[in-house]
Order: C-alpha cells, then sequence, then structure tokens
C-alpha cells in the first residue's frame, strides 16, 4: 500500500525526529536498558529478566512504527510484513552489539556499540548471507540521518559557548586548516571529487556526522560513503588507544592533551575515552572541543553545498541560484540545528532539571539505537572485495595520510590557544 504523500529521505527523518521528541516530551519516554554485565552468571541472569525484555519489545515498537511512518511519508510501500522481519533482523544484530558493548572489559575500553554493529554487519555480510527478505530494510543513510537530527537535542550552545570560547577557536582554526590540507592530499592522489569532500569533511569537522552531511549536499555516492565511514570507525581505534599515551610521553598540559584529542578523534565516544585516561579535566577539554567542532556542521554544510552546486554547475552560462543550492542542502542538517535550537534556548531554560534529564536520556536512547541500526546496515551492505577494489587503496592511504596530517595541525594549534 502506497500513500499520497511524497517528502525527500532528507525531510522524512526530520518530521520522524521531531515527532519523537514531542511524544517524548508528552511524557512517553522509552528507555534504552543498560545491558552491563561482567561474567555468565550476569549475563544470565540479565537475559532471564522479563522486564528486560518487555523493555525492549516496546523500544522495537517504536522504531518499528517510526521506520513505518517514515516509508509512508516518503511515498514508499508499507509492506507490514516484509517490514517486520527485516527491522527485526537489523534490531536484533544491533541488540547483540549492545550487549557485547555491555561487558565490563569491553565498556571499560570505552568501544561504542556501532563499531560491534559495524563489525557484526560485516562479518554476517562476508562470512555467512544477508537473506533477501532482509535487504529493503537497509536503509543506512535514513537511519543515521534520523538519530543525527536527534544529536542536535545534546549541543547546547550556552554550555559550549560558557565553557569552550577558546574550544570554539581552535575548532575554527582546525577545520579551515586541515579541510584545505586533507582535499590537497586527497587531489594529489588522485582521487575524484566526490570522494575529496567526503574525506576533507570527515577528517577535519566531526567524522561520521561530516561525512553523512557533505555526502547530503554533493548528492553523493552512497557506497563511497559507506567506506569512509568505515574508515573513519577502523581508524578512531588505535587513535583512541595510544594519543592518551603520546601525550603523556610529550608531557603536555593536561588542557592541550584534552583539545588535541577531541580535535582529532572522531568519534564521540572514543574522545571521551580517550580523555578518561588522562582524568576528568583532560575528558572536559576534549568533549568542549569536540561538540565545538559538531556546532560548526551546519554552516559547513552550507558553505560546501554552495561550492558544489556553484562548481559543478550543468550550465556553462547561467549560475545556479538560491533554489538550486536549498536543492542540494542537507535538509536533516537544517534539522540537527532547528533541534539544538529548541533544547538550547527554549527547553533548558524552561524545564525542570529533573524532567529535562529524563528527556534528555530518553532521546539519547532513541538516537542511540538509530545509529546502532544504521552501522549494523553499513556493515551488512559492505563486502571487503569492494572495498580493497575502491581505488587500488588509494582512498584509504589519502584518508590516513590526512588524518596525520590533522594530528600534528592540531596539535600546534591547541598548544597555542589552551597552553
Amino acid at each position: 500500500m502506497k500513500t499520497k504523500f511524497n517528502l525527500s529521505e532528507d525531510w522524512a527523518t526530520v518530521v520522524i525526529a521531531f515527532a519523537s521528541i514531542f511524544v517524548i516530551l508528552a511524557g512517553l519516554r522509552p528507555v534504552l536498558p543498560k545491558l552491563s554485565w561482567e561474567n555468565g552468571s550476569d549475563l544470565t541472569g540479565l537475559l532471564g529478566a522479563g522486564s528486560l525484555w518487555l523493555v525492549l519489545g516496546g523500544l522495537f515498537l517504536w522504531i518499528f512504527f517510526s521506520y513505518l511512518l517514515g516509508r509512508g511519508l516518503m511515498g514508499q510501500p508499507l509492506e507490514f510484513s516484509k517490514s517486520l522481519k527485516g527491522m527485526l533482523f537489523v534490531f536484533l544484530i544491533t541488540l547483540l552489539a549492545q550487549l557485547i558493548t555491555g561487558n565490563k572489559a569491553v565498556s571499560d575500553l570505552g568501544l561504542e556499540v556501532v563499531l560491534f554493529s559495524l563489525l557484526l554487519g560485516l562479518f554476517i555480510s562476508n562470512v555467512l548471507r544477508v537473506p533477501t527478505w532482509a535487504k529493503p530494510a537497509l536503509q543506512s543513510e535514513y537511519y543515521i540521518k534520523t538519530g543525527l537530527v536527534l544529536l542536535g537535542c545534546r549541543i547546547i550552545f550556552g554550555d559550549i559557548i560558557d565553557a569552550g570560547k577558546l574550544g570554539l577557536i581552535q575548532s575554527v582554526v582546525v577545520v579551515f586548516t586541515v579541510w584545505y590540507s586533507a582535499y590537497f592530499i586527497c587531489k594529489k592522489l588522485g582521487l575524484d571529487e566526490e570522494l575529496r569532500m567526503m574525506v576533507s569533511s570527515a577528517v577535519s569537522i566531526c567524522g561520521v556526522s561530516a561525512a553523512i552531511a557533505t555526502s547530503g549536499a554533493i548528492e553523493g555516492d552512497s557506497k563511497k560513503l559507506s567506506y569512509v565511514i568505515s574508515l573513519v570507525l577502523v581508524v578512531a581505534i588505535p587513535m583512541m588507544l595510544f594519543m592518551p599515551y603520546i601525550a603523556m610521553w610529550l608531557d603536555l598540559p593536561v588542557a592541550v592533551a584534552g583539545a588535541w584529542m577531541g580535535g582529532t578523534i572522531d568519534t564521540t565516544g572514543a574522545v571521551v575515552a580517550a580523555g578518561t585516561l588522562l582524568g576528568e579535566e583532560a575528558v572536559t577539554y576534549a568533549t568542549v572541543v569536540k561538540f565545538s567542532q559538531n556546532v560548526l556542521l551546519g554552516l559547513a554544510a552550507f558553505a560546501i553545498s554552495i561550492y558544489w552546486t556553484y562548481t559543478n554547475k550543468e550550465s556553462a552560462v547561467e549560475k545556479p541560484g538560491l533554489k538550486t543550492i536549498w536543492k542540494r542542502f542537507p535538509k536533516f542538517v537544517l534539522g540537527f540545528v532547528l533541534a539544538s535550537l529548541l533544547f538550547s534556548f527554549v527547553l533548558t531554560p524552561t524545564l525542570a532539571s529533573d524532567t529535562l534529564k529524563e528527556v534528555s536520556a530518553s532521546v539519547k536512547g532513541i538516537q542511540t539505537v538509530w545509529f546502532g541500526l544504521a552501522f549494523t546496515c553499513i556493515g551488512l551492505e559492505t563486502r571487503f572485495a569492494d572495498i580493497f577494489k575502491m581505488g587500488n587503496g588509494r582512498p584509504a592511504l589519502a584518508f590516513i595520510t590526512a588524518q596525520l596530517v590533522n594530528v600534528l595541525i592540531t596539535l600546534v594549534v591547541a598548544y597555542l590557544v589552551f597552553s
């Protein structure tokens, strides 16, 4: 059954995200359970709790009906039974990733659920087989765009400005400098224009989020986007593990070390985990710088949209106007900014602190599920054979080289700004 609606995917994700926010504000607040366990007996007791499965069932229904609503808004056939099977398949894999992350040994390392979602998806795609009936539910961009709009709820402008004016200064300097450096490296290694834009944004701004926003602005190839996202997640792990010890070896001031890691490591969870190894003060500086870069995402997407429109125009005579720029602009980034404004200037000053914490926790839980589903799908859609064939490894070399340049430039800027 098809509906009469015909929204773009970007607008559908904005509607779904804000519908979730308003339902949560109305009082229905789903909770993502903390699947914490340390040994076999803990795991058995955890999985044997009926209340846990009741909560998880409610969470799945929330996500499933949000997914159906999104399909309806985009004018796609609902296909209830097929959608149910496919979504359940993806949800259970993501739940397994959440369970792995809940193990104490794993959580102490600071590894995120999205990493294990990706790895499980890759294992099934490359070693086993993805069932044909599950493929319609593999909508990675739809899931991650919804999660990114919800991420805006956690970007509180006032907190960042109060705690991190220096962080904003560092972020602006680093984003511009590293972006052009990365673009130059990609060009020298012969990458096409789409990959140059995605890699440069991922390295310089905020990793996965920036890659998605850039892809939306330039209407990029989804396979190239999945490739860049995989690189971001894989490279973030050694950076998270080794950068704190390099900072100790260099005897960096805590503020400089935190700002350095916050400006270079591309996932928020990995930033926090790396900062934790140096103490609470380092975590504060690392988080402020990371969030400062997230705030720049909307501005960067707008600039990239304008650049791409004017340098890739169809007509050689007439420059594209505002209508074309608006068409290319990723609307989910607009949703991200609006969500941030809503929580920064409307909800934070008006809601009681306890209520605000409950609302924020529920939104974060839903956002985590959407991100987990997205990375599960990226893994299920990716085959290593295809990755290694892409550009004879040049995109991977470009990304790693650009990241090394990012590490050096950000270290210098962090030292100048925070020492």
